[in-house]
This record gives C-alpha cells, structure tokens and sequence, in this order.
C-alpha cells in the first residue's frame, strides 16, 4: 500500500486528458491505497467456496420454488482484483454525465476532485466488500446475453470474521448464500436487470439535464428494496443455521469506525441500503406468512408485480392487488 503514490496519481489527473474523471488514475489510486490482501487457498478453503455455492443454489431452487442457474463467471478475488472488476460499473453510470454534463470553470481542478472521490470510495469498498452478485447494469449487451457476475472477497471475510469473532467457514458459507440468493432473482427474472436499468438511466438523464425525476428514482428504491428484502426472506428460510448473531455483529461494525468510514458510508448510501435490507424483509415476511415462500415469488414473474413504494409499507394492498384469491 502507497498512499503517496496514491495521492501522486490522483493530483496528476488534472495535468493530462479531457473529461470529467481520468478512470485510469481511479483504479491505480484506489489499489495503491489498499493493500491486495493474501488470495493463498488451501484446497479445502477452495472447496469450501464451492460447496457453499452450490448448496445455496440446490436449496434455494428448493425453497423459494424459482428456477435459475449460477453466473459462469464465480470468482474468489483479493481486494485489487475486485477494484479492478468494479471501476468499469462506475465508469458506466457517470458515461451520461460525463458525455453531456454541463461544462466546468475549472476543468483541471475538477477532474481531480472527482478522480479523488471516486478512488477514494473504490478504496473503501475494496477493503469492506464481502462479497458482491454482479448483474452488470448499463453495460453494452442486452441484459439476457450478459455473463453476470459472482465474487468473494476472500481477504476481506477473512479479517472480517476474525473482527466478529466468528468461524471462518460458517461466516463464508453465510456470505454466499445471500449472494445466491440475488442471483436467484435475477436468474427468476430476466427482465429484472432491463427494469433497474431504464430507471436509472431516467434519473440520470434528469439529472444531467439540470432536473429531478423523483418517480424515476422512487421506483428504482422500490425495486432494489424489493431485491433486498426477498434475499433476506430466502436466507431466512434457507441458510442452515441461525445467523442473528453474524447479522447482529455485522451492522455493529458498520455503524462503528471512525469520521473517515463514517464519511464513506453516507457517500455511498449505506444507509439506505440498510434500511432498504429492514423494509424490504419485512414486506416479504408478511407476504410469506400470509402466502407461503412461493407466493412471496410471484413477485419475480413479471414487472407489474414488483410492490410500489407504498406497497411496502402495506403488504396487504400488494396480496390484493397480485394475489387476490389466494
């Protein structure tokens, strides 16, 4: 890890080159700031990944009554490698900013600025990450042809669970069935990533255009809150052993750390993910113990049946309106 050199390449970012950010400086900074981590597996430890992907798979094609199959691409990254994979996300939700965004005063200057930003948050995420189901939104290939992705930070779980106080293995198993369980969604719902997509792409053209399209945005909430809260509900029924103890000391280290964490976690909008996990999981509880599992995935089955913002606050108004008969 070289911080200097970090902040050497983002400064040099405003010396050469047009745009909003130079994405090259972004990725170098991010990982001359955080240090790799040791991707040394034992062939258990390898297995072990496996075995727990392919045992959340079987069980939540089981349980949740949904069919799909795993990403081919199922990778076990240092922190670098998963900067690396990610930078490239980031890079396609700024594209529309940076190719009709408003012009800068201080080009030179603001491109450092946001370089910086933007390295500054691949950095933390790379050395918090877990693990990460990649549907590839707004790349270039039609959703359906898209080889998602699926990948564990394996550095990461590791001084995690040592942090909790946990077993590795169980804390491993525990990370991979929730980032099955949203592969299971995508998977059931191929029109799902299309879905994200067009409402993201509203929101930003808004925004680029000087405006703000909150419809636009207050459905991509529902929808990802909708993603977060059935993978909740799967885990609940499907992980094979009780997890409010890893739940419990997980958001406890999240709240926790210092003003720089602190500062991350709002820029990133942690928070809301947080509360999209709470509001979402307890829609889909009310579902299920009113419909059963499979009722609760009758949400997968087409667009229309995604709850609306105030649908998740009324689970009874979604039952009515999919489901009326039962």
């Amino acid at each position: 890890m070289d911080l200097f050199r970090s902040v050497r390449t983002v400064t040099g970012a405003g010396v050469s080159g047009t745009g909003y950010v130079d994405w090259a400086a972004v990725a170098e900074a991010a990982k001359d700031s955080t240090a790799p981590g040791d991707l040394t597996l034992t062939d258990a430890e390898r297995e072990g990944y496996a075995s727990d992907v392919r045992d959340a798979r079987d069980r939540l094609r089981s349980l949740g009554g949904v069919a799909f199959d795993l990403p081919d691409a199922v990778e076990i990254q240092n922190r670098h490698h998963w900067i690396d994979a990610n930078v490239d996300t980031f890079r396609r939700v700024m594209a529309p900013i940076e190719r009709s965004g408003p012009e800068i005063r201080f080009p030179g200057v603001s491109r450092v600025v946001n370089t910086g930003t933007l390295s500054f948050l691949l950095a933390f995420l790379g050395r918090n990450v877990l693990g990460q189901y990649d549907p590839l939104l707004l790349a270039e290939a039609d959703p359906v042809d898209r080889d998602h992705g699926l990948y564990f930070v394996h550095p990461n779980i590791v001084s995690v669970a040592a942090a909790l106080d946990v077993d590795v293995p169980r804390f491993r198993r525990w990370i991979a069935f929730h980032e099955v369980s949203h592969a299971a969604e995508f998977g059931a719902a191929p029109w799902l990533s299309d879905h994200l997509e067009t409402r993201l792409e509203r929101g930003i053209d808004a925004l680029v255009a000087g405006d703000l399209d909150r419809e636009a945005f207050r459905e991509l909430d529902a929808a990802m809150t909708a993603v977060e809260g059935y993978a909740e509900l799967l885990m609940d029924r499907a992980f094979d052993d009780d997890y409010a103890d890893l739940r419990a000391k997980l958001d406890a280290r999240r709240r926790g750390g210092g003003p720089v964490a602190r500062l991350a976690r709002r820029l990133l909008g942690l928070g809301l993910k947080r509360r999209q996990y709470e509001r979402g999981a307890a829609f889909f509880r009310a579902v299920a113990d009113e419909r059963g599992l499979e009722g609760a995935s009758a949400v997968w089955e087409r667009p229309e049946h995604l709850p609306t913002d105030a649908e998740l606050d009324a689970p009874e108004q979604w039952l009515e309106r999919v489901a009326p008969d039962g």
